[in-house]
């Protein structure tokens, strides 16, 4: 049976329901011929024009929301690229027939994205199902039971989305919140000598989900040594991120005083006991020194550091690996690792968000990073970073919180 080529543009046309394409600065792009009808407004009134100059709000109803809600649910689309499904909305249409006269309307909106080939949203699909006459089914008389009960259940529905709206609210503020905090105790290193470094922290996309992941670096005694060191806490929110500061901050002042990483790790295990929610954090801490070449380090349970050889090999440095904070036996010394490196290899510590990915083996996530890695060897830390984070993160979004600290050795 020879192939049959199908008309994309027909069948959109021809979709029984309200369906509008917006690009991401809201303007109309197409609208089926049920939109049209149904909005009482003809293609030249709506395309290519700003949808909030073709459906504003009423001007006579000082507590209309519906614009300001539609314009929330299409900038969360195109922030996060995730559909929005919006619940009942009274949303007032001004008469075709009869300009400055309004018709109380009421709308159910589901809006979806589109994305192009590099992860962004390009279009936004604006699917609408007009509710108007089962609102109107509650105002009348006994009357058909079904419909009067739909009503309800759709005026309920509209009562969770405000309480969602709210939570919504909520939520984003304790991001702001813990960003903030983040950023206060995550700032760019001083230069650290001659040696250039670059470190990164992207936040997860979802505005809901803010964690716990720390850099630091700091000078130690000696001609030419540093600490480095990564960490995660486990959980969400303005509680992990005040942990991973206690933490930072107690590992930063051990490795200082500490003969060792694994020695400083134990210090920060000790401390971790006392503070609420700091259980099974992971962390790796290291130093290099470059009177000996050498890299020392010590790990609680997290992901291995990688050495970027010059000649684009990598290795990992798994050979000090112990469970995180919390969850090992006690006097009980933490295993501690050395590894020569060359002038010009490059050192890398991240955190999970950079690599892991779900229902995937971890020896396939640290290979995707060596690949990564030794495909982009030649470049100075500040684009390798950049291209670790755009070659590894999900269409460049991270799905968790991610750390990376990169240093030219």
């Amino acid at each position: 049976m020879a192939d049959t080529a199908i008309d994309y543009a027909a069948v959109f046309q021809a979709l029984p329901g309200m369906v509008a394409l917006l690009t991401p600065e809201l303007v109309y792009a197409d609208a089926n011929e049920e939109f049209l009808r149904m909005s009482g407004r003809t293609r030249e009134q709506v395309i290519g024009r700003y949808l909030f100059d073709v459906f504003p709000d009423n001007p006579d109803d000082p507590s209309a929301n519906g614009m300001r809600n539609l314009a929330a649910s299409l900038n969360r689309v195109v922030e996060t690229g995730e559909r929005d499904a919006m619940a009942l909305q009274r949303y007032d249409v001004e008469s075709a027939q009869q300009p400055g006269e309004w018709e109380e309307r009421y709308w159910s909106p589901v809006n979806a994205p589109i994305r192009g080939p590099d992860g962004k949203v390009v279009l936004l699909i604006h699917k609408v199902e007009e509710v108007t006459e089962l609102i109107r089914a509650r105002e009348r008389a006994p009357g058909d039971r079904d419909r009067v009960m739909e009503a309800e259940l759709y005026t309920r529905a509209r009562e969770l989305q405000e309480v969602n709206e709210r939570l919504r609210e909520a939520h984003a503020h304790e991001r702001e919140v813990a960003l903030a905090l983040q950023k206060a105790m995550l700032p760019a290193p001083n230069p650290i000598g001659h040696h250039r470094v670059a470190v990164r922290y992207q936040p997860a996309t979802d505005a809901l989900n803010v964690c716990g992941d720390w850099y630091d670096l700091v000078d130690l005694e000696g001609v030419d040594r540093i600490g480095i060191a990564v960490g995660d806490v486990v959980g969400h929110g303005l509680a992990a991120a005040c942990v991973m500061g206690k933490l930072r901050s107690a590992l930063s002042a051990a490795s200082l005083v500490a003969d060792g990483p694994a020695q400083a790790l134990d210090a920060l295990g000790l401390y971790a006991r006392s503070v609420d929610g700091a259980e099974n954090t992971t962390a790796v801490q290291t130093c290099v020194d470059w009177d000996t070449h050498t890299i020392t380090y010590s790990s609680a349970g997290h992901l291995p550091p990688a050495l970027l050889c010059r000649d684009g090999t990598v290795a990992f440095l798994d050979g000090a690996t112990d469970p995180p904070l919390g969850a090992r036996p006690e006097h009980t010394p933490r295993p501690e690792a050395t590894l020569d490196f060359t002038e010009g290899d490059t050192l890398v510590l991240y955190t999970d968000g950079l690599i892991e990915r779900r229902d995937e083996d971890i020896d396939v996530s640290l290979g995707r990073l060596a690949e990564a890695l030794t495909r982009h060897r030649r470049s100075t830390p500040e684009l390798l970073a950049d291209a670790l984070l755009l070659d590894l993160l999900h269409h460049g979004r991270a799905t968790d919180d991610t750390a990376l600290v990169i240093i030219r050795l």
